[in-house]
């Protein structure tokens, strides 16, 4: 659908998200991460302030720095008392179409779309590509990745002690 509509593909590429707990993060108002593109070495550090909803179109300020050196940032995160809570690996193609950035991602726990542009214009884009805007998940990434992380864990059941027979312990004998 986007070749048809003659959307440009900006680029794909893999990257490995880490998400952060530390100082700072006492609140939801802020959140830290940091996007290691390709495997590295560069990436991307963001921060990303609270989340509002208005017609099922999200907004939100971010403030992203590219990094030419992810293993550095990550050392000196830590350094300053950020730990790494979860992370998360994702697959994205980027395309515009009519100064909208329309990105497809693939996670392990599903297949997303987001579109990046002007507000007023993205309600009628997202339906034009078949999306219902009022049906935008309103978890992000993150949310998600540590909720599906959180089921794939094993329950903690206490151990179950195995007892051997007398009869065939004597035949192992």
């Amino acid at each position: 659908m986007l070749r048809k509509r003659e959307a440009q593909l900006v680029g794909r590429y893999k990257e490995e998200n880490f998400r952060f707990s530390g100082p700072g993060k006492s609140t939801r108002n802020t959140t830290l991460r940091l996007r290691v593109l390709n495997g590295g070495p560069r990436g991307v550090l963001t921060a990303k302030g609270p989340a509002t909803f208005v017609g099922g179109v999200k907004i939100r300020e971010e403030t992203e720095v590219e990094l030419a050196d992810v293993h550095a940032t990550l050392d000196l995160l830590q350094q300053l008392g950020f730990r790494v809570g979860w992370t998360y690996p994702k697959t994205r193609s980027m395309w515009m179409l009519d100064g909208v950035a329309v990105t497809l991602d693939v996670l392990e726990f599903g297949w997303f779309v987001e579109l990046e542009g002007p507000t007023t214009v993205l309600p009628e884009m997202a339906r034009s590509l078949g999306l219902d805007p009022n049906k935008a998940l309103r978890d992000s990434y993150s949310v998600m990745a540590k909720k599906h992380q959180q089921q794939k864990q094993p329950t903690k059941a206490k151990p179950t002690p195995v007892v051997t027979p007398p009869a065939a312990a004597e035949a192992q004998a």
